[in-house]
C-alpha cells in the first residue's frame, strides 16, 4: 500500500469517526455518569462491535445486504428500535447530580456497559455496507489483500479509539458542571432525544442512501 493512499484513507478515517452519531453520544454519556475509567468496557463493547462488522464485511456479508432488502431491513428496524428504547431510558431517567448518578452507577456491571457498546455499534446496518464499499477502495488489486486489510483495519481502529475516548473524556470534564437536577435533565433530554432521532433516521435508511 502506497503511504499516500495510506494517508488519504486516515483523513478519511479521521473526520468520519469525528462525526457525532450513536457511537460517540454512547461515549460522551456514559463518561458523564461512569467516568472515563469505567467507560473503557464500554468502548471495548463499541469497538468488539465494529471488529465484527469489518471481519463480516469482509467476508460478504456487507455485500449481501446492499443486495438482499429482507436481510438489510431486517437488520436495519432490529437496530432501530434498540436505538428508539434506549434513547427513551436517557429521556425518562431520573435527573440527579453526576455524584449520585456514578454511585448508583456502580451497581452496573462491566459486562452491561461493554454489552450496551455492542448493541449500539451493531444497530446500523449500513455500517456492513459502509465497510465493505470503504476498504475497497483504498486497497490495490495487484497487492495481497490480507496484508492491506490488516493495515486499514488496525488504523481505523486506533482513530475511532481515539475520538471514542475524547468523547468519553469530554462527557467526564463536564461532570462538574452537571451539579444540578436541572442541568442533568437537560443533559438526558439531549441525549434521549438525539438516540431517538437517531433510531428514526435510521428507520429512514434505504440500502441505496
Amino acid at each position: 500500500m502506497r503511504t499516500e493512499t495510506w494517508l488519504l484513507f486516515v483523513t478519511t478515517v479521521f473526520f468520519v469517526s469525528a462525526t457525532p452519531g450513536p457511537n460517540m453520544l454512547l461515549a460522551l454519556t456514559h463518561g458523564i455518569h461512569h467516568g472515563v475509567r469505567r467507560t473503557v468496557m464500554t468502548c471495548l463493547g463499541l469497538m468488539s462491535a465494529l471488529a465484527v462488522i469489518m471481519a463480516v464485511s469482509a467476508a460478504g456479508l456487507g455485500t449481501l445486504l446492499a443486495t438482499s432488502a429482507t436481510l438489510f431491513y431486517s437488520v436495519k428496524f432490529a437496530g432501530a428500535a434498540y436505538l428508539v428504547y434506549l434513547g427513551i431510558r436517557t429521556w425518562r431517567a431520573e435527573p440527579k447530580p453526576v455524584a449520585a448518578s456514578r454511585e448508583e452507577n456502580a451497581g452496573v456491571s462491566a459486562w452491561q456497559r461493554f454489552r450496551t457498546g455492542f448493541l449500539v455499534a451493531m444497530s446500523n446496518p449500513k455500517a456492513f455496507v459502509f465497510f465493505a464499499a470503504l476498504f475497497p477502495q483504498f486497497m490495490d488489486a495487484q497487492q495481497a489483500e490480507g496484508p492491506q486489510l490488516a493495515i486499514l483495519a488496525s488504523t481505523f481502529f486506533v482513530i475511532e479509539a481515539g475520538w471514542q475516548f475524547a468523547y468519553a473524556a469530554g462527557g467526564a470534564r463536564l461532570a462538574d458542571w452537571l451539579s444540578s437536577g436541572r442541568r442533568i435533565r437537560l443533559v438526558n433530554r439531549l441525549s434521549g432525544g438525539a438516540f431517538v432521532g437517531a433510531g428514526i433516521l435510521l428507520s429512514g435508511v434505504t440500502r441505496h442512501s
